[in-house]
């Protein structure tokens, strides 16, 4: 799976390729899946919510550039698996969820792997602002705009990785550089995501 679907993609940071080697991926879905768990592609984990396939978790990681020892917040726990990710790369990971299935799922998963992952159940639009600033902030889904407590609780230097855009099937993943109280902003390329639901993203029921 590294090899084929992040090496030759053009991940390169090893601090992600050694993680994503070591954390077995077939934990983080239903038995069923397991098979399907190291393919090309999501996975379906219920709720209406997926596993990012290899590449997209790698990519993002990468885009990240996470050192040891930084706090980085995670907006979507989903299955658990980007949260371990960035544990084995040394992060100090903060995590929100906000339905309540997955996060206990997620939260009993990364206890069993004995990985110091923080957790809560809320709406991940809002952060985590008592436990801010976070040196890294990742989105695993996808919203119209940049929720703003996420910019605020994001520190200066600090990057934001997260899909953006008008159309609940298409999004465009920008990495947001926040620097001496200027934000800049890199597109990445177009990403197709699960919703972002909750007060700075999309509203449920809407279209």
């Amino acid at each position: 799976m590294v090899r084929e679907q992040l090496e030759e993609r053009g991940i390169t940071d090893q601090r992600v390729l050694e993680a994503m080697r070591q954390m077995p991926r077939h934990l983080f879905v239903d038995e069923a899946l397991q098979i399907q768990s190291y393919g090309d592609h999501p996975v379906p984990i219920g709720m209406g919510q997926t596993l990012s396939q290899p590449y997209m978790v790698g990519l993002m990681s990468s885009l990240l550039v996470v050192r040891p020892g930084m706090r980085v917040l995670e907006v979507g726990t989903g299955s658990g698996y980007q949260a371990a990710i960035l544990a084995v790369m040394g992060a100090e990971v903060y995590t929100v969820e906000r339905i309540r299935q997955l996060y206990v799922l997620a939260k009993t998963r990364l206890q069993h792997l004995r990985l110091q992952v923080n957790h809560k159940l809320d709406d991940g639009t809002l952060g985590w602002p008592e436990q801010g600033p976070f040196d890294r902030i990742i989105v695993t889904a996808g919203g119209p705009t940049i929720p703003l407590p996420l910019l605020e609780q994001l520190t200066d230097p600090g990057i934001l990785v997260i899909p953006v855009g008008p159309s609940r099937r298409e999004q465009r993943l920008m990495r947001i550089f926040k620097k001496e109280g200027r934000i800049h902003q890199e597109d990445q390329g177009a990403v197709a995501f699960v919703d972002l639901i909750g007060s700075h993203g999309w509203q449920p029921g809407r279209p």
